[in-house]
């Protein structure tokens, strides 16, 4: 069910995730971007200010696809993980408070990314329900301390419904959604769709293609 749950979500918002993402970016200054251009990007577990407890988690875990696909090598997240539990960094805000120096020498990035959730969970009413996640992300050079971007990305399952069945047909949709819809399940799935919005490059107003990119260079 979990599976199906995902996929139906995913079908449901394949269309607008180049729409959204786009429509919701503005122009921005890569001047800082361009002079640094980070190879290695270092992604510190995102700071959770949602009351979903697995909101950190559910982003961490699908963040690092866009990034590699941008043309960015990831430090891998489990040992990054793992490397600040052996330093006794044991929260998210423990780790984003780290210096950058330290950071730099302990992972040998030349970015770092903070993310940051600012919305997870789902929402019940009478005609409708929807799992929303919304996060947004700066870029850091590790040497310098410069903001290389920042952005900010959300996704919803209500995306796309159609309504058009009247009031019935809403409170019918409403109820089969909430029968069928795992909560934690919609919340990972609209997390990796906020994620994918966020981090992807080639966009106006995302990130640069990286170096490891077929496309370096053309943005």
């Amino acid at each position: 069910m979990r599976f199906f749950t995902s996929l139906k979500l995913l079908v449901l918002l394949l269309a607008p995730v180049l729409v959204t993402g786009c429509a919701a970016r503005k122009d921005y200054d890569y001047t800082a971007f361009r002079q640094h251009q980070p190879r290695s990007i270092l992604v510190l577990p995102p700071q959770n200010n949602s009351p979903d407890v697995a909101a950190s988690i559910n982003m961490l875990s699908q963040a690092t696809y866009p990034l590699a696909e941008a043309g960015y090598y990831v430090i891998p997240v489990a040992l990054v993980s793992e490397t600040l539990r052996q330093n006794g960094v044991m929260t998210e805000g423990d780790a984003h408070s780290l210096p950058l120096d330290k950071l730099e020498k302990i992972f040998g990035a030349n970015a770092v990314l903070y993310i940051t959730v600012t919305q997870s969970g789902t929402s019940y009413v009478v005609v409708d329900s929807a799992t929303v996640v919304a996060a947004n992300a700066k870029l850091v050079d590790l040497k310098t301390g410069e903001t290389l971007w920042a952005g900010e990305a959300r996704a919803s399952s209500s995306e796309n419904k159609n309504n058009t069945g009247g009031l019935l047909g809403m409170m019918v949709s409403a109820l089969i959604s909430q029968m069928l819809t795992d909560e934690d399940s919609a919340s990972h799935t609209m997390a990796g769709v906020t994620s994918y919005r966020l981090l992807s490059a080639g966009q106006p107003g995302g990130l640069l293609y990286g170096p490891r990119s077929p496309k370096f260079g053309t943005d």
